[in-house]
């Protein structure tokens, strides 16, 4: 697999993930200028901004160790973005969901919610 097919791969898991814990989806891999969140969902009034890190092993380390501060603070840009773009969302959060996968199957998902930076 691929790292595009692994990433793809992820966020679909993900997106089912969410739905799952009643979320609901709004946009999948929005784009403004160089940024781009992965998952925006909304839940209990909170618009969230999931960033999804998938991958096939932990021979580099679990997914959610490579989170960058730069990956961090671009996330933070298209959020300021989307909020000028929808004002009536008020509260907002962000998450991280890492996944690992054997065999193109979640072998683990961990979400680490309300990340601060």
């Amino acid at each position: 697999m691929h790292n595009q097919d692994t990433g793809k791969t992820g966020e679909e898991i993900a997106a089912d993930y969410l739905r799952k814990k009643g979320f609901v989806i709004l946009e999948r891999n929005w784009r403004f200028r160089y940024w781009e969140v992965d998952i925006i969902a909304s839940f209990n009034g909170f618009l969230h901004f999931v960033e999804v890190k998938t991958r096939m092993s932990l021979r580099y380390g679990r997914p959610e160790e490579s989170i960058t501060r730069d990956k961090m603070r671009s996330l933070k840009n298209a959020a300021e973005e989307y909020q000028y773009l929808h004002p009536e969302w008020k509260y907002l959060q962000f998450d991280v969901l890492a996944i690992t996968l054997v065999n193109g199957e979640p072998r683990e998902i961990f979400m680490i919610e309300d990340v601060y930076f």
